[in-house]
């Protein structure tokens, strides 16, 4: 997280505001035609981690295979849409400075590429996130942190078209982490080693699955690339680049969160698959509760200080920053609870109505920002429809799974809602006083960080875990604590 930040300091300042602006909105379009990837990994995910759970391994190699070959033909499918509607699109309807269009469609072929290397390797990821070997996970995402400050460093080296120079490294380390998730994957478990298989009922179902999510996905592009492109057709470049740090903060923060996800959201599927369907609930309740309290303990400061941090970590800061970071972190902490909800969803496999609600929720985010951008109103009000959006959007895939599969809403409410508000209410107080009383320096915004910082520990510790999440914690430590004696 912290090499991310870094990072796109050193880039900002290398590229430039408009340049920066430009790489964004511009692989923003090859995200625009991957939402078909997106739909396949969360299915590719489910299907395996359900086999597992059943102990069919036969089937699990099987829909192994079916699935590479579904994402073969998906990137062919991706290709031709990119280069020619897609490529169309950038070359007559962007607002590219006509100087940086060149180096714009580096950009674009060189994100295709990118693109492609990472559909063919999904399959590869989801199978050791199935396995839970979160080990491999980290220490491939370490390479991948190596790779970027690699990349900052040959930016500043050479003096050629960064832009251009930007696009063909990116490329290259997306080459190098997805063969290297598939290489370990391939000789590591025998069940996931690809032979052409082709089994027309498997297909369908796979297919037939995806298909739900694809409005789900789709919509979900739109809420987020498709804005993108209406900020850079009304605003103009320099406000991608200040949309992109926003979504620089969202995802680097929310990264350290969905690290956590990405390790319950296998035992999720493997509980309700093998008929456990109350440690599944159990797992839910904790894990999106966790996840909360994980963002807020990283965004509350961010939150009260933005300008110093803003001010901190780039030279140069695009207009409207401080409220686009602020309203990007108020829709993180809400969406941190929708990702074990959807885990429950998704192993029940009745995803149909799930899903096009949740795509009518995302479509209305895009409709609700064009018509809000029409009429003149602030670049930054998109994120206050994405807020509200995400509120509603909560709601509603609560009311879905209690009238599909009897998930327990009112439990979900006592053992996850109520603790956070309780958590967030009690633990603000004393840090919004210090705030309020004690200047913004550089001293006082790091004591008041630390004070944050127990003030949350000690609520989430009384006010917001149970008794046996208290036993589970203790005893992790007890034995963190023996092994350490152990070897001593």
């Amino acid at each position: 997280m912290g090499v991310s930040l870094f990072t796109v300091r050193i880039v900002l300042k290398v590229l430039g505001v408009e340049d920066y602006g430009i790489y964004n909105v511009v692989a923003g379009i090859v995200s625009m035609f991957g939402f078909l990837s997106g739909t396949m990994a969360s299915a590719s995910q489910r299907f395996f981690a359900f086999e597992i759970g059943k102990k069919d391994f036969v089937k699990l190699k099987q829909t192994f295979s079916m699935t590479v070959t579904i994402y073969a033909m998906l990137a062919i499918l991706i290709i031709i849409l990119a280069e020619t509607v897609g490529l169309w699109f950038l070359n007559n309807k962007m607002t590219i400075p006509p100087d940086r269009m060149e180096a714009a469609r580096w950009v674009y072929h060189f994100a295709i590429a990118s693109f492609v290397v990472t559909i063919m390797a999904i399959p590869y990821n989801a199978a050791i996130i199935a396995k839970e070997n979160m080990k491999v996970f980290a220490f491939i995402s370490i390479i991948e942190v190596l790779l970027k400050l690699g990349i900052v460093y040959i930016l500043v080296l050479f003096d050629v078209d960064k832009l251009k120079l930007y696009a063909v490294l990116m490329l290259i380390s997306t080459i190098c982490i997805q063969a290297s998730y598939s290489l370990y994957c391939r000789r590591a478990y025998s069940e996931f080693k690809y032979s052409f298989y082709w089994d027309r009922g498997l297909f369908q179902t796979l297919v037939g699955f995806s298909g739900w999510m694809v409005f789900g996905c789709l919509a979900d592009m739109l809420s987020k690339q498709g804005v993108n492109v209406l900020i850079n057709v009304f605003f103009g470049p320099i406000f991608n680049a200040t949309r992109a740090i926003a979504i620089q903060i969202h995802t680097a923060v929310n990264s350290f969160v969905l690290n956590f996800i990405m390790a319950v959201n296998p035992q999720i599927i493997k509980s309700f698959s093998s008929g456990d369907i109350q440690y599944a609930y159990r797992l839910v309740f904790s894990s999106s509760k966790i996840s909360f309290f994980l963002l807020f303990f990283l965004t509350f400061p961010v939150i009260l200080y933005t300008d110093n941090i803003l001010s901190l970590w780039l030279k140069e800061i695009p207009p409207y920053s401080t409220i686009f970071v602020r309203l990007v972190i108020i829709e993180l902490l809400i969406t941190a609870l929708y990702s074990p909800i959807a885990q429950i969803n998704q192993a029940s496999g009745n995803i149909k109505k799930y899903q096009l609600l949740i795509s009518l929720l995302f479509l209305l985010i895009f409709i609700f920002t064009f018509f809000a951008y029409y009429f003149s109103f602030p670049v930054y009000f998109t994120f206050v429809i994405s807020i509200f959006m995400a509120i509603v959007g909560l709601i509603t895939r609560l009311k879905i799974l209690e009238n599909q599969l009897n998930f327990p809403l009112k439990k979900y409410f006592y053992k996850t809602i109520k603790p956070i508000f309780f958590v967030t209410f009690v633990s603000v107080v004393v840090p919004l006083i210090f705030y309020i009383k004690m200047p913004n320096t550089i001293l006082f915004v790091f004591i008041n960080s630390i004070l944050w910082f127990f003030c949350l520990i000690c609520s989430v510790w009384f006010l917001g875990t149970e008794t046996f999440e208290r036993e589970v914690l203790l005893k992790k430590i007890y034995e963190i604590k023996q092994k350490k004696n152990d070897k001593n």
